[in-house]
């Protein structure tokens, strides 16, 4: 899906779009929604941690408001979706993160109830952002299987191209490894803000 198609599926006008955040733990997803919250709407959306599976609920935020540069104002619905893993370790959160025993279970029951509700909320979603980690190789099952249940569904995808601010970011093989299956990949850092504006461009264009 290229950029024409992303704006075909919206040439009715829409001024109203429920915009997914997705993708694999720890890529940055909370931050990117809480970026998004305080340009548009001056909030966040849910908190973050450096322990992975800190979102497991759904979390949305209503009423922001996009003012996209002679597009006109697009009023978007940011949904938050708990982190998409193949497994969940509980022993991970006790080796690591100096959690109890107890406590690792029941984060670990929470993630994977989290990683199913996310994929439910694929059917909620006009648009999604699927973040990618631009430090990580993004040749993986998750970052696969997000989008190719996003194109099943024939729902718009904006790649983003996260944390670019760190040194072994590279964002150039994330657009290499998906430009033929997506909208757009864009490079950003959700933490200091980095093309934001391009994105915020990009999404304006729907209107």
């Amino acid at each position: 899906m290229n950029l024409l198609a992303l704006k075909s599926i919206f040439q009715r006008k829409k001024s109203h779009i429920v915009l997914g955040i997705v993708g694999e733990i720890n890529a940055g997803k909370t931050t990117l929604a809480n970026r998004m919250g305080m340009d548009l709407a001056n909030q966040t959306i849910g908190n973050v941690s450096e322990v992975p599976h800190e979102t497991r609920e759904i979390a949305k935020l209503e009423n922001c408001i996009l003012d996209a540069n002679g597009h006109g104002r697009l009023n978007l619905t940011i949904v938050d979706t708990p982190g998409i893993a193949n497994a969940v370790d509980y022993r991970v959160f006790m080796e690591r993160y100096g959690m109890t025993k107890a406590e690792s279970i029941q984060r670990a029951k929470e993630a994977t109830m989290g990683v199913i509700k996310a994929i439910e909320a694929l059917e909620m979603i006009d648009v999604a952002i699927v973040v990618v980690d631009s430090a990580r190789p993004p040749f993986n099952q998750v970052n696969w299987m997000v989008i190719g249940s996003l194109r099943s569904k024939n729902i718009p995808i904006i790649v983003c191209a996260n944390k670019v601010d760190l040194p072994d970011a590279d964002p150039q093989l994330v657009l290499d490894t998906f430009r033929d299956q997506v909208a757009a990949v864009i490079p950003i850092s959700a933490l200091y803000g980095d093309n934001m504006d391009q994105l915020y461009n990009l999404i304006g264009s729907l209107v």
